[in-house]
């Protein structure tokens, strides 16, 4: 049984490579004594390095208002890094829902860019956000899978391989964050994702949802919302010539080859070659780069980049040197990396390796944020092309969950007539309805037409127009009303 450590303690390079047998915590304030826990929950890891408390001031700067952040030992040698923004719309925060942000890649950091590129208080620049979603929600980020971001692994065999795994860990960690703060175990909780974020979050709603049936975690949890999420794989790179001709990027000829290439990536899945689909999935968008003279993936109307090492989440031309030697499975697997996680950004990186870890305090200095990224990419890579429709059917088919997906007109990478095709093919007694459904137009002050929407019972779909991959950072005046109107905030 692991007791908790006195205050001020944190985890040394050396801690960090020898697993512990005490929890350990940082507290700015008294130290707190949660005792013994229960045989029956042995399950649950505990906190590895708890919150420190701070405050965010108008001005900008790393300040001021009131946020906690630490590890969870998910297993022993895995710990997973949070950041908890509590929200400024009003001086009780547990009256306001708790939103859990996943990012994707696998390997993307929420804390990183969730958190500064896309819905948290401050940019990377540190300047305030003006439609920061602390302003209205609580938000907790958190660096999944393990191995993302600030989060580490002690030994990479300890990597996630697989949906069920990562879904594993986040329950446990959910399990331990709620005994660290009870009083979040009475707000409702909404898991918001983001592309691969959207498929680790399927699965990991399915299981939480079971856990709270079981009483191994209390927690009010509310819904699924999934934004330019990788559910069906299949259906997203099936669209892609469809897309890329209505949308004038290859004529006839291209889109010839593009469906042939993606035919062979189906094919693959369809017999359960699922490494295979991968190496065809790197080979298919290879041959887009090619056609369409180097679209961008995540925003097709942003600056064309034929660079075969070009980021797409950001268009960054030339990578960052490369942290270690880490050597792919196969060249697509590379490629994919490069343009769907890699370093996204110089400013970025030197943010959260320099500023934000100094204040932080509790990440251990051996550990690099992103540092072990490419090895949680390339763990997970036989499982990309792996369907999460199964999860959304059965949250859907035996719970009263909110489940949402919304859409950006302008990504490529999981473009909404891909979508839209596995949504209107959904294993749901409520497909056919929705599918017959009324769209309702969003519009702005003027009266311009934002977003559609379009519902039936407890499963909503949002198309957001003028925005790609990444809503929030494309259209966040958009992203933030969607939010507020589906945990209810909206006034």
């Amino acid at each position: 049984m692991r007791q908790l450590a006195a205050e001020g303690a944190r985890p040394s390079p050396v801690a960090a490579a020898r697993p512990s047998s005490r929890a350990q915590f940082v507290y700015t304030g008294a130290a707190e004594d949660m005792g013994r826990q229960t045989l029956a929950l042995l399950f649950l890891a505990l906190l590895a390095a708890s919150s420190t408390h701070g405050s965010r001031r108008d001005g900008g700067g790393l300040g001021e208002a009131k946020e906690s952040w630490g590890y969870v030992s998910v297993r022993p040698g895995a710990h997973m890094f949070f950041w908890l923004y509590y929200t400024t719309a009003t001086g009780d925060y547990r009256s306001r829902p708790l939103v859990v942000w996943l990012q994707g890649g696998p390997g993307a950091s929420s804390t990183g860019i969730g958190n500064f590129l896309e819905i948290g208080p401050q940019d990377a620049s540190l300047k305030n956000r003006t439609n920061a979603w602390t302003k209205e929600v609580n938000v907790l980020f958190v660096d999944n899978p393990v191995g993302t971001g600030y989060s580490y692994v002690q030994d990479p065999k300890l990597l996630p391989t697989n949906n069920s795994a990562i879904a594993t860990d986040l329950v446990n960690f959910m399990g331990a964050f709620f005994k660290k703060v009870p009083e979040f175990e009475k707000v409702p909780l909404y898991i918001f994702t983001e592309s691969y974020g959207g498929k680790m979050g399927a699965r990991f709603a399915q299981a939480l949802s079971k856990a709270v049936l079981q009483k191994k975690v209390r927690c009010q949890l509310a819904g699924l919302v999934m934004g330019d999420s990788w559910i069906s794989p299949v259906d997203a790179v099936k669209a892609w010539g469809p897309y890329l001709y209505a949308t004038s990027l290859i004529d006839s000829a291209g889109m010839a080859s593009v469906d042939a290439k993606t035919d062979e990536v189906a094919a693959a899945v369809k017999a359960g070659k699922m490494t295979d689909s991968t190496k065809l999935w790197g080979e298919a968008e290879q041959l887009i780069e090619r056609v369409t003279n180097g679209v961008n993936f995540y925003n097709i109307l942003k600056t064309p980049n034929n660079s075969s090492t070009a980021n797409h989440i950001t268009g960054t031309t030339t990578p960052l040197p490369i942290r270690d030697n880490h050597t792919f499975k196969t060249p697509e697997v590379a490629y994919l990396y490069y343009h769907h996680v890699g370093r996204i950004s110089a400013t970025l990186d030197a943010l959260m390796n320099g500023p934000i870890k100094q204040k932080l305090k509790v990440v251990p200095a051996n550990v690099t944020w992103g540092g072990q990224s490419e090895e949680v990419f390339d763990a997970l890579s036989a499982d990309f092309m792996t369907s999460a429709i199964p999860n959304v059917e059965m949250l859907l088919n035996t719970t009263s969950l909110k489940v949402v997906v919304y859409n950006g007109q302008l990504d490529l990478i999981v473009c909404t007539p891909g979508a839209q095709k596995w949504v209107e093919n959904m294993h749901w007694a409520g497909t056919k309805q929705w599918v017959q459904s009324t769209r309702k137009p969003m519009v702005d002050s003027t009266g311009g037409t934002m977003a559609f929407s379009k519902s039936f019972k407890n499963f909503s779909f949002y198309w957001i127009l003028n925005a790609g991959h990444m809503v929030p950072a494309d259209a966040s005046d958009v992203a933030m009303r969607v939010m507020e109107e589906i945990v209810g905030t909206k006034k």
